[in-house]
């Protein structure tokens, strides 16, 4: 059966700065839960603050480290990270989830590889676990990293970026782009967008030598650069957002024995070996938020078709999204969907969480 998302309180370790506005946070894990806290390279955590708000964080670290860190980099206005950067103290407890997110490595190569990361401010903390455990684990991976920021105080975990690189000098290549600080090489100088990407790509980044892309920053940058890539015949391509503007979907207030609402469907939803069926309209809220309302343990995090962890497989029926930014093309052909973002479009569906 799928292991589904849990949460549990957790202490944090240590606060380190990185820069004025951001620091990395250290989760002690006790020791019977180190398997349910088990991450691969990309994943995130989520964290359900204190205003009833689900934030998740991606974490830097390697499995192999053993350390689970994350970065938290203050939002204008934003109440949690306003809270960590200025009252959180190391032995506070938090309630964090087990790790999620789909944002990985394809796989064990078959042949030597060459790998390519693309982020953007706070998008370093899962491309660093991503980077560093494909240059711990592939002896003979190349990888390059394309690193954008406004200027060099702003770079989050700049140090461990450079260690990496002491440690991997032949096989480890970090490119910053500034955009509000001159630097001696002027393509290295102004915002990271499809133009400046594609003078690098010219220069010393051909598309067809990549294996594996990862992209991780804000919404208009990833989605221009992956469409770009995708263009020029990349053959793999993973993206993750810091977050996708969606309108807002209120909590369902339907009562689910009405089963005579006109333009509706039944809807069964099969988590952890027990099912539970409720109508929904067709045209109303998505199926996570109907499914709340009867199982309110079905598993979620952002609500905004990013972070994956509502993900569930339609055995009958069929839905439609909104939006996706989460899942890959061959999940969605074997009927995965967010129901965070899905609506019914048959009268009878069945979406299974344990699938």
């Amino acid at each position: 059966m799928t292991r589904h998302a849990a949460f549990h309180p957790l202490k944090v370790s240590t606060i380190e700065p990185l820069t004025d506005d951001a620091v990395a946070l250290t989760f002690e894990v006790p020791d019977d839960l180190r398997e349910a806290y088990t991450w691969r390279p990309g994943q995130h955590l989520t964290i359900n603050c204190d205003d009833g708000v689900r934030r998740s964080y991606s974490i830097a670290t390697s499995p192999t480290s053993g350390v689970m860190k994350v970065g938290v980099k203050r939002i204008p206005g934003g109440a949690f990270s306003g809270a960590v950067l200025e009252r959180l103290r190391p032995g506070d407890s938090l309630d964090v989830m087990t790790p999620a997110g789909r944002f990985s490595p394809d796989g064990g190569p078959d042949h030597p590889r060459t790998y390519a990361a693309i982020a953007a401010g706070s998008g370093i903390t899962p491309v660093l676990s991503i980077v560093t455990s494909l240059l711990e684990s592939e002896p003979e991976a190349q990888v390059t990293l394309v690193y954008a920021n406004r200027n060099s105080g702003s770079v989050m975990f700049l140090d461990e970026v450079h260690d990496l690189k002491d440690r991997f000098l032949t096989r480890f290549r970090v490119v910053h782009v500034l955009s509000r600080e001159e630097q001696e090489v002027e393509m290295f100088s102004g915002r990271l967008d499809v133009d400046r990407m594609q003078r690098i790509i010219d220069a010393s980044l051909p598309v067809a030598g990549v294996d594996e892309w990862f992209l991780c920053g804000p919404l208009e940058m990833v989605t221009s650069l992956r469409d770009e890539l995708v263009g020029a015949g990349a053959r793999s391509v993973h993206t993750e957002l810091f977050h996708a503007d969606t309108r807002p979907r209120p909590r369902s207030t339907h009562d689910a024995s009405d089963a005579s609402a006109a333009g509706s469907a039944r809807v069964t939803v099969r988590l952890d070996g027990r099912s539970s069926t409720f109508t929904l309209a067709r045209g109303g809220v998505p199926v996570l938020e109907a499914a709340l309302a009867v199982r309110s343990d079905a598993p979620f995090a952002c609500r905004g078709g990013v972070c994956g962890t509502c993900r569930a497989k339609v055995v009958s029926g069929s839905v439609e999204m909104d939006t996706n930014w989460a899942l890959e093309d061959d999940e969605v052909a074997r009927g995965y969907v967010l129901t965070c973002q899905s609506h019914p479009t048959s009268d009878d569906v069945v979406i299974d969480y344990d699938a």
